[in-house]
């Protein structure tokens, strides 16, 4: 079995198109993590695509581990056919191998010691943590297979890179924040208007047709990041936005509508 952890908030962008390849002719489960900043009607939609195209599905949240009683049961059912396969030919109580894969920063450790119940991974709140493959043995009947959050070298689509950016895949170190704000709130203009006047305040008009750098600096104004002159401190409230959007403080916002083209 194949265990695929994907962000609920970009159910198509932190799916590493490597995994499909490497899962073939292997039972599928994808685990929709992070749906507690998800917006649940979407969330409904992703399942619905996934189980279409024949995968397992489960929308959790594996730091509050929401979600997680289910996904033995689910774990079993997807397999019951090699279960039932050994069991013809004599083969009893053999342990379901699972394999744990999924992007850096999608919450595969996490999920692996909620789901072990001890800390048998190692965590972060950054890309990259899990360096290396680990068998773990949860009981009798399931071992999983940690191993580490992989990126694949070469992004086809600039906006796959982008919604990854958004949401914490990708070093913030190596990204220019600002323009990554101002595409963020861009975006949020178009999918979720409400969700930046409601957290800033900011009493942006749909006729405004205001573009991101203006957007940030009406928040920068609002909140009063002000450097000498008067001039706001526009880099202090990128990072203030991107901040707030990973932690849901703008709201529970799925970036990737099922059917609608990303952009």
């Amino acid at each position: 079995l194949v265990i695929e952890l994907v962000d609920a908030r970009i159910p198509l962008s932190s799916r590493n198109p490597d995994i499909d390849e490497l899962g073939k002719n292997k039972y599928r489960l994808i685990l929709m993590n992070k749906a507690d900043l998800a917006d649940k009607e979407r969330t409904r939609e992703w399942s619905a695509f996934f189980k279409e195209k024949g995968f397992f599905v489960v929308s959790l949240d594996a730091r509050s581990k929401s979600g997680m009683k289910s996904i033995t049961d689910i774990v079993m059912e997807a397999c019951k056919e090699k279960i039932e396969r050994d069991r013809k030919r004599g083969i009893k109580n053999r342990p379901v191998r699972a394999m744990v894969v999924g992007i850096p920063n999608v919450g595969k450790s996490t999920f692996i010691n909620s789901y072990a119940g001890k800390a048998c991974a190692k965590t972060g709140n950054k890309p990259g943590v899990t360096k290396g493959k680990q068998w773990i043995r949860l009981n009798k009947s399931v071992e999983l297979l940690d191993t580490p959050g992989v990126l694949w070298p070469k992004f086809e689509d600039p906006v796959v890179g982008e919604h990854l950016a958004f949401t914490g895949a990708v070093r913030d170190e190596i990204l220019d924040i600002e323009g990554l704000s101002y595409r963020l709130l861009e975006l949020l203009q178009d999918l979720y208007p409400e969700a930046v006047n409601t957290r800033y305040k900011t009493d942006i008009r749909p006729e405004e047709e205001l573009k991101g750098h203006e957007i940030l600096e009406r928040i920068g104004r609002k909140r009063g990041m002000l450097i000498s002159g008067g001039e706001i401190d526009t880099e202090r409230a990128a990072v203030n936005v991107l901040d707030e959007y990973r932690g849901g403080k703008l709201g529970r916002i799925t970036l990737e509508p099922v059917g609608r083209p990303l952009k």
